[in-house]
């Protein structure tokens, strides 16, 4: 990578920042019910819908988490229609059933209920909504949509994603085994519902990975060059919950007040990288999504370190900033900043995430991987130190061990 092109890039990111605070940025309204969930119901039909899509993945649906949304529309005579079919890595065939769904059914709101691929396949069926002739491959990139979704309503069962207050979807092609983010305002859902029971059934490896996706989030919205007095703000906050919380919630999944934490935490990076925007480990992530459907949180959790080392002392006083917050001591910010990437290390193998991705990254594959992580990456993402092509290449193979 030349002078030129990283002076390009900086431009472009430098445009945007510069631009940010006139674009229609809003943070989600939060709800929180006595009666949890069922009471949601009484809220839409206030509000004046009359028929719901809810989007849901199989294993929500089967344990039940949504009946008493289901059972509070029926008592309040609101039409419900139920796509339950979302997998992890929701494809664009998804969105397209589920938009058939909403279609057939005149809905007027969208409800998602479930981590971040239930979260993401509903918002692009309200941008589909939204934009009934333009099809999901032309979304995506930045402000492809523009146009207002219908009523969207999110209610998270994981503390990682953050999905719930963030303006990007990220859909993957299954005939191409692409995975790309759609990033866009019109995005944001309009009400997160935060109800930390909803998390408690969690099991530990689902618990400890989302954790670690927004362990990332935070971290990466910190150490770009696009942050705000309260991304920086939001992004101490939630690594501090995460660092304080995450392994108990791993170890005890009834812990309710590290679960609420966890919630939060989450949240609070959710707010702050979807206006600092994320780096080289969510551009990596969302390959080994594509081609191997790596579930997210599993593949930040591992690239993290890996991308971190890789930014030497580009970022050296920003982690020794973070390391403050959660109680690392060191005599100079590099020692700190290495004790917390050790740190992040530790937590990962207290709660039995691998090192590498043995066995997993094909060797074929890695040159149409490193072009796309690349592309991805490029010019919009505002990370501390930039990498070429051979450097990703480098990644890569350290991920494979």
């Amino acid at each position: 990578m030349n002078f030129l092109q990283k002076a390009g890039y900086r431009i472009f990111q430098k445009t945007i920042y510069v631009a940010s605070p006139f674009l229609p940025w809003r943070q989600p309204k939060l709800l929180n019910f006595e009666g949890g969930i069922k009471d949601l119901a009484k809220f839409i039909k206030d509000s004046g819908r009359k028929s719901v899509l809810l989007v849901v993945g199989p294993t929500i649906s089967k344990l039940g988490m949504a009946q008493p949304f289901i059972d509070g529309c029926a008592e309040q005579g609101i039409s419900l229609a139920v796509y339950d079919k979302v997998l992890p890595n929701p494809t664009i065939d998804a969105v397209e059933e589920a938009l058939k769904v909403y279609n057939a059914n005149a809905c007027d709101c969208i409800v998602a209920l479930g981590g971040g691929s239930s979260m993401d396949c509903a918002k692009v069926v309200g941008a589909r909504v939204a934009r009934p002739k333009k099809p999901v491959a032309k979304m995506k990139g930045l402000l492809k949509v523009r146009k207002k979704m219908p009523m969207f309503i999110a209610i998270p069962t994981t503390a990682g994603t953050g999905s719930e207050t963030t303006l990007a979807a990220v859909i993957s092609n299954s005939q191409t085994h692409e995975k790309y983010a759609i990033n866009d305002h019109a995005l944001i859902p309009h009400y997160a519902v935060m109800d930390a029971s909803l998390t408690l059934g969690l099991p530990p490896h689902i618990t400890s990975t989302t954790g670690m996706d927004a362990l990332t989030h935070a971290v990466e919205a910190y150490i770009g060059k696009s942050n705000t007095s309260q991304t920086k703000l939001m992004a101490e906050k939630a690594v501090k919950l995460i660092f304080e919380n995450l392994v108990a919630a791993y170890e005890d999944g009834s812990n309710f007040k590290a679960r609420e934490n966890m919630l939060t935490g989450s949240y609070y990076a959710g707010v702050a990288f979807t206006r600092a925007y994320v780096g080289y480990v969510h551009a990596i992530a969302h390959t080994l999504g594509g081609f191997y459907h790596t579930p997210h949180g599993l593949a930040n959790s591992v690239i993290l370190p890996v991308v971190l080392e890789f930014y030497g002392e580009s970022v050296y006083k920003k982690l020794a900033r973070l390391a403050d917050i959660v109680g690392i001591a060191g005599e100079s910010d590099e020692v700190k900043a290495k004790a917390f990437i050790q740190a992040i290390k530790d937590m990962n193998k207290k709660m039995n995430i691998p090192e590498k991705f043995i066995d997993t990254i094909k060797e074929e594959d890695i040159p149409l991987m490193v072009d796309r992580a690349y592309a991805e990456a490029h010019p919009l993402y505002p990370v501390p130190k930039f990498m070429s092509k051979k450097q990703l290449e480098d990644t890569y193979r350290k991920l494979m061990g």
